[in-house]
């Protein structure tokens, strides 16, 4: 079987399922787990990914306002990677390609493949997702092993006692600010939060100052779509330095902490239960100390930045 998932969180799926070595194709996203770097990277983002996010915001709106795409499929590696499954999403144009933008190129393999389209909004989406996934690679049963497991361990999570729920405010996106959505507030409140802008199974939006300032969270946590802690952290203290909004927020926010979203939030996949676990750890006050600071790191007003 020859495997192209241009999804990160599926390709962790295919990855977990024992299938890393039948990849033949995916996403410039698909970095984890190291198994799966093997296969041919068959997407280029048009989009400069290493600037800043309001610079990311600016280019995206203007693509997508004149209609032009965010991401090119390398049509000459695909048709050499003559996939028998592909896994693809219709959840965000703006993460990941779409199937429409593929349909020429899967037009012109030798036979039509088998494709999945994935479009979570939930967490059980999510892991229905594998059980899915797993069929379609011919790994059903390990397929829904692992979807009990995932479901096992958000049980555990929820079931565990919570004396106070802190109000939390998740930032998907810096400049502009931008609310997760999805999935994010439901994690928040499966952890013991109350996520006081996100609403659950909607898009993130952008939001205001005002909102921002009007939802009193205790807690921030800074969770910019696809980026690392280290990076997150790079572009808060730019902000700081130059906006009057993020210099005021982060004297008067309770405690601000930033979460690697790579890894725990943006992506639909197994890893997200780990982001569950982490929020509880963090909202359950010092148990995110077992974390070390690329996971989780906390922002402190007294630290010289």
């Amino acid at each position: 079987m020859r495997i192209c998932s241009l999804v990160p969180g599926a390709t962790e799926v295919v990855a977990a399922l024992g299938q890393a070595d039948y990849l033949v194709g995916i996403s410039h996203e698909c970095d984890f787990p190291p198994s799966v770097r093997h296969a041919a990277v068959l997407i280029e983002p048009l989009v400069g990914s290493l600037t800043s996010s309001a610079t990311i915001d600016r280019e995206v709106k203007t693509l997508v306002s004149s209609g032009q795409r965010l991401y090119r499929l390398n049509e000459d590696a695909f048709a050499e990677a003559n996939p028998d499954v592909i896994l693809a999403q219709d959840l965000c144009h703006v993460c990941a390609v779409t199937p429409d933008q593929l349909s020429r190129a899967v037009s012109a393999l030798p036979s039509p493949p088998q494709f999945l389209t994935l479009n979570p909004t939930a967490l059980e989406d999510v892991i229905s997702d594998v059980e899915r996934i797993g069929t379609v690679i011919g790994r059903p049963l390990e397929g829904r092993s692992l979807a009990a497991s995932l479901r096992a361990r958000l049980t555990a999570v929820r079931e565990h006692p919570v004396t106070v729920r802190p109000r939390v405010l998740c930032l998907e996106w810096l400049s502009p600010p931008y609310v997760g959505g999805h999935w994010v507030p439901e994690m928040v409140d499966l952890a013991g939060g109350q996520d006081v802008l996100g609403k659950i199974h909607q898009p993130s939006r952008e939001v205001t100052w005002e909102q921002i300032e009007a939802a009193k969270p205790d807690i921030v946590l800074l969770m910019p779509c696809g980026f690392s802690v280290e990076r997150a952290w790079s572009e808060l203290v730019s902000l700081r330095r130059f906006s009057q909004e993020w210099s005021r927020a982060v004297a008067s926010w309770p405690q601000v902490f930033i979460v690697d979203a790579a890894s725990f939030f943006s992506r639909p996949g197994p890893r997200l239960i780990d982001g569950v676990e982490l929020l509880a750890a963090v909202f359950s006050g010092n148990g995110f100390s077992r974390f070390d600071d690329t996971v989780v790191r906390a922002v402190s007003r007294s630290r010289p930045w």
